[in-house]
């Protein structure tokens, strides 16, 4: 397959998954799409973009460069539901809004599904767990940032609108409370946006994994609405005047990030 990630190595102790900011397509998959499936509406888009000031920051970022539509990076490799009621598999079989994804008879093979796992899902994993283990061997400490947007109505998925700043901690378990704390801390003093902790989303399989506070890595999905960057409807355009103010808050949860593990870790 064709390049099925991108990675760049940054110096301070964060690590940033972008694990369905992809738009690759295999033959397969683009074939056996729906037609209003083709525009890949449940993309996390323009992601990279969104935290193109990571770099700056010194973080390391991992990012998908597959569909979630091919394998959805942010499940766990046994397929067994993350969610109680209506969800995505590994496979996505069905929109969001609940339509099925692929024609009749389209569905990509159990042997190409099978490649998928193997060239795609495990290169992501196993750079994620790498560079953690790097982050923590070097600094004594690593810290994981998921990040993740969608779309601020999805009744098939969750009812009314959805908060901007959906911060998921598996209820607790996948990060230092403290640092949890510290982080509704800065959305509540953000004016104009939303926020709330461990509500709809509360972490997905990266999250839930590779979260380990007792072995000092501290892993926190951000699902950011999209109405605070871009359109929500085709073309999906980024939107400048809205993802500047965003960005401002974005940034500002990395360094209270990397503060807590500061002070938290002394070093």
């Amino acid at each position: 397959m064709d390049k099925v990630l991108s990675f760049h190595q940054g110096q301070v102790p964060l690590l940033i998954s972008m694990p369905h900011a992809g738009l690759g397509l295999t033959d397969a998959v683009r074939d056996g799409l729906v037609e209003q499936a083709r525009s890949l509406p449940d993309t996390d888009w323009h992601i990279p973009r969104l935290y193109d000031f990571a770099h700056e920051l010194g973080a390391s970022v991992v990012a998908a460069q597959y569909s979630r539509f091919v394998i959805d990076l942010n499940r766990p490799d046994d397929d067994k539901p993350l969610y109680a009621g209506a969800t995505t598999g590994l496979y996505p079989s069905t929109l969001f809004e609940g339509e099925p994804l692929f024609k009749a008879g389209q569905v990509p093979s159990a042997e190409e599904r099978k490649a998928y796992l193997e060239q795609v899902w495990r290169p992501y994993h196993e750079t994620i767990r790498r560079e953690l283990a790097r982050l923590r061997e070097r600094h004594g400490y690593a810290l994981l940032w998921d990040a993740h947007s969608i779309r601020s109505h999805i009744p098939h998925l969750f009812e009314g609108k959805l908060p901007d700043f959906n911060l998921g901690t598996f209820n607790g378990a996948s990060c230092d409370p403290a640092l949890a704390e510290r982080l509704q801390g800065v959305c509540a003093e953000a004016q104009g946006y939303s926020h709330v902790l461990n509500g709809r989303f509360k972490g997905g399989h990266i999250t839930r994994h590779y979260g380990d506070p007792a072995n000092h890595i501290h892993a926190v999905q951000l699902e950011l609405a999209q109405s605070t960057y871009m359109e929500e409807v085709e073309p999906f355009a980024y939107r400048e005047d809205l993802a500047r103010p965003t960005q401002a808050v974005l940034k500002q949860l990395l360094e209270t990030v990397l503060a807590w593990g500061k002070e938290h870790y002394g070093r």
